[in-house]
């Protein structure tokens, strides 16, 4: 099969996004600054977007990222595209007033097959009220009783989308966890101060920290990862003015803060990403990363669902999958080609951070691609 190219121009384009994304750089320190500095992150699957904090703060383990979500820090919600992020828990209101009135009326057909009347959310909306207030928390299924036993059915998918209607018109937020279980909270009660911006504060901010943590990317990619309108990406980058800059490369306008231009070059490194992280997921175009000829192994059937990624100086070069037992962390890359030496011992030491994210010994196992060392452990 033909290989794509690898060039100087998606080099640069990939150095530079890492940088932006906080990826290999120790920048930043804390689970709250990475969700300040992403603004939003895609978290269907929460235990990869723990990971994906805790890859951007080296310093930082489960338990941390954990503990930002008990204490209103960081929150998980619906705040674009109708898909799970974590974002800050200040942002939640002023992006859901930005971005949830679009979603909704989306979402307009898909509550009508499934027979929601107006009249039933607004009962559910009772119901959740009264079951939350006083700063309680119940599971979904606790949540989903309560609706059921007030006469509101929840059968099928329609539970879901209640629950879904009634986060992004601003009533629920997922809290903290019980065990494995997150749990439901009035978002007025769990996000003590919030900020309040009116509309075009709303669309500089939004346009200025996602090109600040995502740039190079182009309007296209914004209006994809935001659900917003050209119109809004446009009115956006008007109001943040001189806060951007930016880039030409192969024909294409990017955007991005002047500051990630002053980086300076990073050594090739590897790293282990979730299969949702942003570095793939925050672009519609994803081929500066991700090579078209490896990208169905990536997204196996087009489905929807990204495995994780191994990506060494840049580029995806294969997917990883661990299993995580009592006493260690077994990491198994599937590389498409081996690596070269200094990458080799890079692959060791996402490994070992990894397993110190975790808080406990990861041991590499052998790919048939890959001759690296079969043993890692955290520093």
């Amino acid at each position: 099969m033909h290989s794509t190219p690898f060039t100087l121009e998606r080099r640069r384009l990939t150095a530079l996004r890492l940088a932006s994304q906080q990826i290999g750089t120790g920048g930043l320190s804390t689970p709250g600054d990475v969700a300040r500095w992403m603004l939003a992150m895609q978290a269907q699957d929460f235990p990869g977007a723990k990971w994906s904090v805790g890859l951007r703060a080296p310093r930082t383990s489960e338990a941390t990222v954990d503990a930002a979500f008990h204490s209103a820090e960081v929150v998980r919600s619906w705040p674009m595209r109708g898909t799970l992020h974590l974002v800050p828990a200040e942002d939640l209101g002023w992006m859901l007033d930005l971005t949830a009135p679009r979603a909704i009326r989306s979402a307009a057909s898909r509550r009508a097959a499934l027979g929601i009347a107006d009249a039933d959310v607004e009962r559910v909306r009772q119901i959740a009220i009264a079951s939350l207030t006083g700063g309680r928390a119940l599971t979904r299924g606790a949540i989903l009783g309560s609706i059921a036993a007030g006469g509101v059915s929840t059968e099928g998918q329609r539970g879901y989308h209640l629950l879904w209607y009634l986060a992004q018109t601003g009533t629920l937020v997922l809290g903290a966890g019980q065990g494995k279980q997150q749990t439901f909270s009035l978002l007025d009660e769990w996000v003590r101060t919030p900020r309040r911006l009116d509309r075009d504060e709303a669309l500089g901010e939004l346009v200025y920290r996602y090109f600040r943590s995502h740039g190079p990317a182009t309007a296209r990619d914004l209006v994809r990862w935001s659900g917003l309108t050209t119109g809004d990406v446009r009115r956006g980058l008007a109001v943040s003015g001189s806060l951007l800059t930016a880039l030409d490369l192969d024909g294409v306008r990017y955007h991005l803060a002047p500051e990630t231009l002053a980086q300076p070059g990073a050594p090739a490194r590897v790293h282990l990403l979730p299969g949702f992280d942003e570095y793939l997921l925050g672009y519609g175009d994803r081929t500066a990363a991700l090579a078209t000829e490896h990208s169905a192994a990536v997204v196996p059937g087009g489905n929807g669902m990204f495995k994780p990624t191994v990506v060494a100086d840049g580029e995806v070069v294969g997917t990883w999958r661990r299993n995580v037992t009592r006493g260690e962390v077994l990491v198994e890359p599937l590389l498409w080609s081996p690596l070269r030496g200094v990458l080799q011992d890079g692959l060791v030491e996402a490994v070992g951070a990894y397993g110190a994210y975790l808080g406990r010994p990861a041991r590499l196992l052998r790919s048939p691609s890959a001759q690296v060392p079969e043993a890692a452990r955290p520093r």
